[in-house]
């Protein structure tokens, strides 16, 4: 038995690790999709992409392991029943679940790594992958000038191009605002032709011009508006240097920031959840004591030299008993007291609601990390039966199959956690429904390829049509 289950695990690692990498392909295409527009044109160094790459591919790690290891056991015992290998096992007397066995376990400690990733490693990369995201959207456009066109990418500046010749250096018709005073365009600078350079380190740009005019309108501050001189100058040749400071990448290196951005762990979501509790529970007796002391304060107003403590009924009672004019003194007291009652109330009810959201987005948050743990178990016997019973090899089917439960589980689990968000349903039921529904058609399949049935099997269908063609043609 040692020799098959070498074999059955070198026959699964190898399409494991193939489907892994591939379902990170395409979550992290999905991803860069997104964000695409805030990554091209920044003119980023190649370790920056990497970076950025790296962290957001290795907060993916979780979501991709259940659809690897579905994909993979679909392709193993897939190509195993094509080769007739699956049989051959049967007929030597192994059963379908002592084959299964060795991936089981395998698949087990899949699970299990899958939780300890997303729960100590997934939280940091995903962290990573925000600061270094931020850093890139903040950054501005790669520096470039283009023909006729008002540039304001430098602070304080704008800067238009006539035109440019083919080395890109030698430029004809510019015109330059400078906004560094604040008033307008109030400073011009003109000049028929010049010459553009960067400095060896890409700081500073370097601008020559040639035969140009200066016009300077500036408001002086001790002047009235509309009081003050032109300064007007020619010039043959001037030099213009402007700072590239602000398209330099630079690093966010607020560790706040990157607090702010990571993911808590499951004890620290089970402290989290715990202390909300008992803010929402000190919250509802503030909320009960905040009432019974509204009610005392109506007793000792019918009773002012009373300082007996009358419930409910009693207080009715009392109400009763008082004279019209009294009762009139007592309701008009009461709306006034009502009124900034309930603003109280309505302030107390916001807090435990904001409490009670909080409260369900860290139990989501606690439950997603055991629930993407199991699924890769699940999956792993639903693709394992699956391959057992259609009996074909390859990534064409299984492909289909695999992006079919996937899609199943995925919107399963969406679905649950918008139940769970949104409806006064417990969050265990909402975050458990993919798991429950899946556990089901898991045993379902199990069972059926265990009992070589030939419901699901493609070889059966097949068979199935032939025969109905060959009787029409007869």
């Amino acid at each position: 038995m040692k020799i098959i289950y070498r074999y059955l695990l070198k026959n699964f690692i190898g399409p494991f690790i193939l489907t892994f990498f591939l379902a990170i392909f395409i979550l992290l295409m999905q991803f860069l999709w997104k964000y695409v527009d805030d990554v091209v044109g920044k003119g980023l160094e190649i370790h920056v992409i990497l970076e950025f790459i790296f962290y957001a591919s290795a907060s993916f790690v979780s979501m991709a392991m259940p659809l690897a290891v579905l994909l993979a056991s679909l392709m193993t015992f897939g190509n195993l029943g094509e080769r007739y290998e699956l049989v051959a096992m049967k007929a030597s007397g192994i059963p379908l679940v002592k084959i299964m066995l060795p991936i089981a376990v395998f698949s087990l400690f899949i699970g299990v790594f899958t939780f300890w990733f997303a729960n100590n490693i997934a939280p940091i990369a995903s962290a990573k992958a925000s600061c270094r995201y931020y850093d890139i959207k903040t950054l501005k456009q790669a520096f470039k000038i283009d023909e006729g066109v008002f540039y304001d990418g430098l602070p304080n500046y704008i800067i238009r191009i006539g035109s440019k010749d083919k080395n890109q250096e030698n430029v004809k018709d510019v015109l330059i605002y400078d906004h560094s005073r604040r008033q307008g365009n109030t400073t011009i600078t003109y000049a028929r032709r010049g010459t553009m350079q960067m400095t060896p380190d890409d700081k500073f740009f370097l601008l020559t011009l040639y035969e140009g005019y200066y016009w300077d309108e500036s408001i002086a501050d001790n002047e009235q508006y509309g009081k003050h001189a032109l300064t007007r100058a020619h010039f043959k040749k001037q030099y213009k240097k402007f700072d590239l400071s602000t398209f330099e990448f630079q690093r966010t290196s607020d560790a706040s920031f990157f607090t702010e951005r990571l993911l808590p762990t499951v004890k620290q979501l089970s402290k989290r959840i715990d202390t909300i509790q008992i803010e929402m529970n000190s919250m509802k007796k503030e909320l009960t004591s905040d009432y019974m002391e509204s009610l005392q304060f109506y007793s000792r107003f019918i009773y002012k030299d009373s300082i007996s403590k009358l419930g409910e009924n009693e207080f009715k009672y009392a109400f009763a008993s008082l004279s019209g004019q009294k009762k009139q003194e007592v309701l008009n007291y009461a709306c006034q007291y009502a009124e900034i009652g309930s603003a109280s109330l309505f302030y107390q009810h916001e807090r435990i609601q904001e409490q009670y959201s909080n409260l369900k987005r860290n139990q989501i948050e606690l439950h997603r990390k055991f629930t993407l743990a199991l699924s890769c178990f699940l999956f792993f016997f639903i693709g394992a039966s699956l391959g057992a019973i259609i009996r074909k090899g390859g990534i064409g089917i299984p492909l289909v199959i695999t992006v079919f439960f996937f899609t199943l589980h995925f919107a399963l689990s969406l679905i649950g956690e918008n139940i769970a968000k949104e409806s006064n349903i417990s969050v265990t039921f909402g975050m458990w429904l993919s798991t429950a529904i899946l556990l089901p058609i898991c045993i379902f399949l199990t069972y059926k390829a265990t009992v070589d049935s030939a419901v699901l099997s493609i070889e059966t269908y097949e068979k199935w049509f032939k025969k109905i063609f060959v009787s029409k043609r007869q």
